[in-house]
């Protein structure tokens, strides 16, 4: 159990790090991390080839219609995305991230995600599948909510 929560604990303290690395990129780039959000949901849907309309990036980022307005504002202004018709139906209006966008964020998280592919080529395919296993159920846990520890154990525990 212990070597569980050690586990735990070294998530818990890689988020902690990521979150301080996505914060260095927001500040020195003048962005606040909701831009750095933003634009991380439009290259996600970029790259699984999806289509975001404002009212979709802003539920996605739990912004109201005001806040999300502000922040593609905000984006478009500094070139970071731009307003599109849609390709599959042209009365929809989408966001897209700027390929400047993508190019400065591979220049800064470049290295990261490198390091990164690198300490995951030091795992069989077993244990790539476990790994990826684990994150997808922490991300599902963390975006449900997950309020209430599982059956059996205690919140002193964290």
């Amino acid at each position: 159990m212990q070597s569980d929560m050690e586990t735990v604990h070294l998530l818990r303290a890689a988020v902690v790090e990521l979150g301080l690395h996505s914060g260095r990129f927001a500040q020195q780039n003048g962005m606040h991390p909701t831009d750095v959000r933003a634009l991380i949901a439009l290259m996600d849907a970029r790259r699984a080839g999806e289509e975001l309309t404002a009212g979709r990036l802003g539920a996605v980022l739990g912004l109201n219609s005001a806040g999300t307005t502000a922040l593609l504002d905000r984006l478009e202004r500094a070139g970071r995305v731009r307003r599109a018709r849609g390709r599959s139906d042209r009365r929809k209006v989408v966001v897209e991230v700027t390929d400047s966008a993508v190019e400065l964020g591979r220049t800064f998280f470049g290295p990261l995600i490198e390091r990164s592919l690198e300490l995951l080529r030091g795992y069989d395919d077993h244990q790539r599948a476990a790994i990826r296993d684990f994150l997808d159920g922490v991300r599902q846990a963390a975006a449900e909510g997950a309020h209430t520890p599982p059956a059996g154990t205690s919140q002193r525990e964290s």
